[in-house]
């Protein structure tokens, strides 16, 4: 009898998500009676905003929120999404070029799945975040890796893009600030790279999540207020970093019209719209109060200067200070031999011997170095990196 295959090769070969694996772990330790200092979570510590809450709590009210909605997001979001991006990333758009979605991740699938064929290639550079290359896979392409590392502040110049270009080049995610390192991409840098795929008729995938928790100013600079002629471009962001909103699932795309009816037309099948009542929270976040921004911008810079000089302490573990997001990525590779051969390795000793979670570089496409968030209180820092360096001291 012939045997039933269970699992498709496509799906088979997609591996979970590094990030949310370990912050489970880090969770059932803790149940298990476990003190666990999670490094690994990548969501801000603060509670969404309550004039946000309280937008929702009206929605969940009206019955007109009880039914099925605009695929593409309901009108009034997709006009703030579109006010909010002309204030924010200098980008002036229309709302019907803008599509809400299940969250920034169901952007980033929505967009490999509109612009990518079988065979295609899309540029990547690493450390990347550990979803991408499943979407690039899942819509049937192929991650061309081009490797940074801490010597070039983790950034790629056009000389190393046009030297992993190919006849098959499709797309080029780029990603300021950067989820695992935070690194981030002056005006200069991002229109010499925006000019490279204008030139060389090569797609923008623009992750801008992170674009405003920035330290050295109000907003990072977005790569397509910085290259105005270049249209070949989708841009993705979403209310989950800047306003305290992962569980609330609402991120967005925006793009070319042909682009966003193929993705509205993909979401019509996967999901529909999102809840309505997310949507709502969302508005309130995008047209209320900004304060609370720039408290949780302002937490985190002094937090990561707080990580910053701590983990740079610790024997054999280099560090370039995050400019945004909120992620250290120190170069542990000093450290690493008989004892801990991989960062891998290191990452697991250090949350069985220390209590302490975070994510090893492996995940991110960066063997030999670790990702530790500090969106977690100042003790709760000083401890853990305490702890850290204790494993190291024992190796």
């Amino acid at each position: 009898m012939p045997r039933v295959k269970r699992v498709s090769r496509r799906l088979a070969a997609v591996p979970g998500s590094a990030t949310m694996a370990i912050s489970g772990r880090a969770r059932e330790l803790r149940a298990a009676g476990h003190e666990v200092i999670s490094f690994a979570a990548g969501e801000p510590d603060f509670p969404t905003p309550e004039h946000i809450v309280a937008a929702a709590a009206r929605a969940a009210h009206d019955p007109a929120n009880h039914k099925y909605t605009a695929n593409q997001g309901l009108p009034p979001l997709r006009e703030a999404v579109a006010e909010y991006t002309a204030t924010y990333s200098n980008v002036e758009v229309d709302s019907s070029e803008v599509v809400v979605t299940n969250g920034a991740k169901q952007a980033v699938f929505q967009s490999f799945a509109a612009l990518i064929d079988p065979g295609d290639e899309v540029l990547l550079p690493a450390p990347y975040w550990v979803t991408y290359p499943a979407g690039i896979e899942l819509a049937g392409g192929i991650p061309a890796v081009v490797e940074t590392n801490s010597q070039s502040g983790f950034k790629v110049t056009v000389e190393d893009l046009e030297a992993a270009r190919t006849e098959r080049t499709q797309a080029l995610v780029f990603v300021s600030p950067s989820n695992p390192t935070g690194s981030v991409y002056t005006t200069d840098e991002a229109k010499a790279i925006g000019e490279w795929a204008a030139e060389h008729d090569v797609w923008v995938i623009a992750d801008e999540i992170y674009q405003r928790l920035f330290y050295d100013d109000e907003v990072a600079p977005s790569i397509i207020a910085a290259t105005p002629h270049f249209e070949n471009w989708i841009m993705i962001n979403g209310v989950a970093k800047s306003f305290a909103m992962t569980g609330w699932r609402v991120g967005w795309m925006i793009g070319p019209l042909d682009v966003m009816d193929a993705a509205a037309r993909h979401q019509s099948h996967a999901t529909s719209n999102v809840s309505n009542v997310s949507q709502h929270a969302a508005l309130a976040a995008l047209t209320g109060s900004q304060d609370t921004v720039g408290v949780m911008r302002d937490a985190f810079a002094a937090r990561r200067d707080l990580m910053y000089s701590l983990v740079s302490t610790i024997p054999g573990f280099q560090c370039v200070e995050p400019q945004g997001a909120f992620y250290l990525f120190p170069d542990v590779r000093a450290v690493l031999g008989d004892r801990y051969a991989t960062s891998a390795e290191l990452a697991e000793a250090i949350i069985d011997q220390a209590g302490v979670a975070l994510v090893p570089g492996e995940s991110f496409g960066a063997p030999g170095y670790l990702r530790l968030s500090y969106a977690v209180g100042e003790e709760d820092i000083r401890r853990g990196v305490a702890a850290i360096a204790d494993v190291i001291g024992r190796s």
